[in-house]
């Protein structure tokens, strides 16, 4: 029998869609489940403010009348205007092992794209940067991470079967904990930081909930990533919308800021407790008792590892080293609360810069994972 795709178009749908994963990977002890909640507010064009300047829909791919795969495709006006080109985007692209299924979603996004004037695809990508990006090529016998997806190894086969090449690839590292502070990397942060002018700036959970502090970050967050691949930089008017999220579940004892002689903010280092045990026993659902667990990781009782979520330099102080001090100044807290490792967010494989910043401690490339490319 044919594949047949159907738009989503009815609420029962999108959780179909959002719940096809479950379904997929029930028997993958590496699958992690993301935020239920999260997922229908990113999914749902009347909750997602992306849409001001996306334009998306939602396809699930039916064989037997068996739900099979899932795709999103997306126009992203703003970073297409930003990056002078014509590229619709695929995203949330899941699919049992059938080059059928594949190709028929794959086909979806190609026909949305050209009907709106695009002449490449591209992806995994989502709406933005805050979305899961890359689709994992290497690392597949770890489990995944928080902020990123875990695919099966038959994925990136059935990208290159249907003509896809790579377009830029990311790195996840794990970084381990040494039992103390190195005194080096000490003497080494305060020379740095007397020298670039900057310092840390305390932060209280009150200062982080300030609309102001979620304004300056969310600038400073556009200016550090402006140049990375497709990033797309958001208006001012979305801080509180995008950061709300992470200002209400961060640890500011995992929270470093850095600013100048002026009392700019130049720098800054956000991690959280690993919350993938969490998420796999929920489900992802938080609802009616998984607030509970999530809170007891994150404030009370956590693991052994901690999830770097965003790390970003000031244009102007990239040359300065003072990203090393970013880690240094976070790890004393990591040593204090009995951190062993530390799992590093998708680094471009080109970014030598980030990755540098991990050269005097153990560490190791986990995952890599690729967005791939086609012209339509």
């Amino acid at each position: 029998m044919s594949i047949v795709i159907k738009k989503v178009t009815r609420r029962c749908e999108l959780k179909a869609f959002i719940n096809f994963p479950e379904s997929l990977y029930r028997d993958c002890e590496y699958y992690v489940p993301k935020l239920y909640f999260d997922q229908f507010n990113t999914l749902s064009p009347n909750r997602n403010p992306a849409s001001e300047f996306c334009e998306s829909d939602l396809f699930l791919a039916y064989k037997d009348g068996t739900l099979v795969g899932r795709v999103v495709a997306i126009v992203n006006r703003r970073a297409n205007e930003q990056w002078n080109h014509q590229e619709v985007r695929f995203g949330w692209f899941d699919f049992v092992d059938d080059r059928e299924v594949s190709q028929a979603l794959i086909e979806q996004v190609e026909e949305f794209g050209r009907q709106r004037g695009m002449d490449k695809i591209v992806g995994p990508l989502g709406f933005t940067d805050f979305d899961p990006e890359g689709m994992l090529v290497e690392g597949f016998d770890a489990p995944s991470t928080m902020a990123l997806n875990y695919n099966y190894p038959y994925y990136p086969e059935h990208m290159e079967a249907l003509g896809f090449k790579k377009d830029v690839d990311w790195v996840e590292f794990r970084v381990k904990i040494p039992d103390a502070r190195p005194k080096r990397i000490e003497r080494l942060s305060k020379i740095i930081g007397e020298r670039a002018g900057v310092h840390r700036a305390d932060i209280s959970r009150r200062d982080l909930a300030k609309p102001e502090c979620c304004h300056e970050l969310f600038h400073l967050i556009n200016e550090c990533y402006r140049d990375l691949y497709d990033f797309t930089i958001l208006p001012d008017s979305m801080a509180e919308k995008y950061m709300g999220l992470y200002t209400k579940v961060v640890d500011t004892r995992y929270i470093s800021f850095l600013r100048n002689e002026k009392g700019e903010m130049v720098a800054f280092g956000i991690a959280m407790p690993s919350i993938v045990g969490v998420l796999q026993k929920t489900k992802g659902r938080l609802f009616p008792f998984g607030w509970l667990r999530l809170l007891w990781t994150l404030f009370v009782k956590h693991g052994e590892g901690v999830e770097m979520l965003l790390v970003g330099v000031c244009p102007d102080y990239r040359n300065t080293g003072i990203n090393s001090i970013i880690f240094a100044d976070i790890l004393g807290e990591y040593i204090k609360n009995n951190v062993k490792w530390a799992e590093t967010n998708a680094i471009l494989e080109t970014n030598l810069k980030n990755q540098g910043q991990f050269r005097d401690y153990e560490h190791l490339i986990e995952r890599r994972r690729r967005a791939y490319i086609k012209s339509l």
